[in-house]
């Protein structure tokens, strides 16, 4: 009896106990959920969690659309930069046009103002090319027959502030005609020292790069000739002008053996730069020489 007592006391306690911790953790349970100063709302944990993940979603999906745009934006980019870069191109070349073009023109002017100042009929013409079966010496000018170009017309240039003497017309077409220049072998010339005023005959040796050479100088000239002294055609032979300038003189010559003496000179037309040329037709009348030819002589019918 006493057993079955004690076992009937000891499920009592248990119950109790039992109902104890039930309603301790019932109560522990209110607490938790309505009591916000003492434990994190189970809402704000679902909230930050979601919030999370939706900013993880945000971060990742803006990440994609920015570099989708980032790739559109450098395609436009390189799309512009090549149109730019073919627009300075075509700005840059217009630029040196344009510089060539004023480069142009400023020879051009200055050739226009040493036509005006010649005291020649003349005929300018531009150099075009070269004889083909002469390479090295013949020049093509631009102007032949239907121009009033004729065989043996001299012809000269302006170049550095000067004028000097290329050669001759030595084939005429109806719009090409062929010049010889100076330093062609065949080339001769009746030249004279503008100083000592000693006559000679210029010659050429085949080659622009070769210096003149003027012979047939009297040996006393030898005390009179310096280097750099001028040398311009005399008029003898009636093919080239009076007082056009060769060149200088670069070389004297002389041998005891010899009857006369002879000088190199150096051209005074750059012949590598040589672009445009006059050839000489004839020489305009003076001032008063037109009045003096239309006058009748005395004793005429006229």
């Amino acid at each position: 009896m006493a057993i079955e007592g004690g076992k009937r006391l000891k499920t009592r306690i248990n119950a109790v106990s039992f109902c104890f911790i039930a309603l301790t953790l019932i109560s522990f349970s209110l607490l938790l959920f309505s009591t916000r100063s003492f434990v994190v709302d189970v809402k704000d944990v679902g909230l930050s969690l979601f919030s999370g993940i939706r900013g993880g979603i945000y971060e990742v999906s803006s990440l994609a659309s920015r570099t989708v745009l980032s790739i559109r934006e450098l395609a436009a980019l390189r799309r512009e930069f090549a149109e730019l870069t073919d627009r300075i191109t075509r700005y840059e070349q217009l630029e040196r046009n344009a510089a060539e073009i004023r480069q142009e023109n400023s020879r051009l002017r200055e050739q226009l103002g040493f036509s005006q100042s010649l005291n020649y009929r003349h005929i300018p013409a531009e150099i075009i090319g070269r004889d083909p079966d002469n390479l090295f010496s013949a020049m093509v000018i631009n102007k032949g027959r239907h121009a009033g170009v004729a065989n043996n017309m001299a012809v000269i240039a302006y170049q550095n502030g000067a004028q000097g003497m290329v050669g001759k017309v030595i084939q005429t077409g109806a719009f090409e005609s062929l010049v010889m220049p100076l330093y062609d072998v065949s080339s001769f010339i009746a030249a004279r020292l503008a100083i000592s005023r000693y006559d000679g005959i210029v010659e050429g040796q085949g080659s622009p790069d070769a210096p003149l050479r003027m012979r047939f100088i009297r040996k006393r000239a030898r005390d009179e000739i310096n280097f750099g002294d001028v040398i311009v055609s005399n008029g003898v032979g009636g093919v080239y002008p009076t007082g056009i300038n060769i060149g200088r003189v670069s070389g004297i010559l002389y041998q005891e053996n010899e009857i006369s003496m002879e000088v190199n000179l150096e051209s005074a037309i750059d012949f590598s730069r040589l672009e445009y040329v006059f050839v000489i037709a004839e020489k305009e009348a003076e001032p008063g020489e037109e009045l003096l030819l239309s006058v009748p002589a005395e004793g005429s019918d006229d």
